[in-house]
């Protein structure tokens, strides 16, 4: 499973999952004010009964505070035919333009059950109807969830998007590098050949000069095998890793400046065989090589390779005294695309991590850099 598509399932699971907690939390919250709401309007219509049966001798005050604090909750009085006597909390000037308006709010309130009935006479046959609505607080607890919906999925589809765009651009970088890789890989062998064959027309040493094309030869079909090997599942065999070090670095030491002090530092002391696609290993390091070389400045210094085992692991140290890489530049060295020197197109890193982890399940990583000290890159592989 890719990347961007795991950040995809993230994203959309925890949208989900903040979708039903608030959905949950809201509906818990509006039915506890609705609750409040009801029994505040059970006081309200007491109130009402108290002060319509006082006389003058009778201390109101409480049922006044209670009256007039009641200034949210829409409320349609009607008799017992529900002819409208009064109404309060409901906007006058609509009242007056639409006559129908107070009935409308009347059967809205009625189909939603929110009715409290008070009795004038013994008999129950006189009796009053306080039809009742929601207050603007609880319409907008319950409305909220919605507007959190829309609010959530327009952030999401903006970070899909984000995320589409970023991983379309990586691949087009990808193979962009891809593409320049190839030319840069094949054209020292086919410089080489062209040389030597104008070397054949003038010389009669062809026994060397034969010898060397083979060399440029296999050094072709090494590339065409590395690069047929990418993004398919590579064929896996016993290989020292000792012995595929030291050929790598004997390799690289032949074309390096000759102030370069290429070493092949500490080993184990058996024969280190792991099951690997030697010729994407070899890639890898060569990589990890050429790095360091670009790495020292002036042509002059230091690069050591030392391997170490664990009881499960395979630990191969690459470092160098060069310039070292900033902190921000390591965030995304393996980035496609991304490169610290002048001329690079930033794929060798990013195929490198990609042979180690996809490919063999191993860890690629910056131990340690400091500008001016130099760097060293760590490669883990399992036994």
């Amino acid at each position: 499973m890719g990347k961007s598509l795991i950040s995809t399932v993230f994203i959309t699971l925890v949208a989900v999952l903040i979708i039903a907690g608030t959905f949950f939390y809201s509906d818990y919250l509006s039915n506890r004010i609705a609750q409040k709401e009801f029994r505040q309007m059970q006081e309200w219509v007491t109130a009402q009964q108290m002060i319509a049966k006082a006389d003058s001798t009778d201390d109101l005050s409480l049922q006044m505070v209670i009256i007039a604090e009641q200034k949210s909750i829409p409320v349609i009085e009607a008799d017992e035919q529900d002819s409208i006597t009064n109404y309060m909390n409901l906007d006058s000037q609509i009242v007056v333009n639409n006559p129908a308006y107070l009935k409308n709010q009347l059967i809205k309130f009625k189909n939603d059950n929110h009715v409290i009935i008070t009795y004038l006479d013994s008999d129950g046959l006189k009796y009053n109807k306080y039809y009742y609505g929601e207050s603007t607080l609880l319409k907008q607890i319950r409305y909220f969830p919605i507007l959190q919906l829309f609010v959530v999925i327009l952030f999401i589809s903006i970070l899909l998007v984000a995320i589409q765009y970023r991983h379309k651009t990586e691949k087009e970088r990808l193979w962009t590098g891809l593409a320049k890789e190839t030319a840069h890989q094949l054209g020292t062998p086919i410089s080489a050949l062209s040389g030597w064959i104008a070397m054949l027309r003038e010389t009669d040493q062809k026994e060397m000069l034969l010898t060397e094309m083979d060399k440029d030869i296999n050094r072709l079909e090494l590339i065409t095998e590395r690069f047929s090997l990418i993004g398919s599942r590579p064929k896996k065999m016993p290989t020292d890793m000792g012995v595929l070090v030291g050929r790598t670095i004997d390799y690289i030491r032949k074309r390096a400046a000759t102030k370069i002090d290429l070493q092949l530092g500490k080993q184990p002391e058996q024969p280190v065989v792991i099951d690997v696609a030697a010729p994407l290993i070899e890639w890898v390091i060569e990589n990890l090589l050429k790095n360091a070389l670009d790495a020292m400045e002036e042509g002059t210094g230091q690069i050591r390779v030392d391997l170490f085992t664990t009881s499960i692991q395979l630990v191969i140290d690459i470092t160098d005294n060069g310039k070292g890489i900033s902190m921000v530049d390591q965030e995304h060295i393996f980035r496609p695309g991304f490169s610290t020197k002048k001329r690079g197109w930033g794929l060798g890193l990013t195929l490198s991590k990609r042979i180690i982890e996809e490919n063999h399940g191993g860890q690629l990583i910056i131990k340690s850099s400091e500008i001016g000290k130099g760097t060293t890159f760590r490669i883990v592989l399992i036994k």
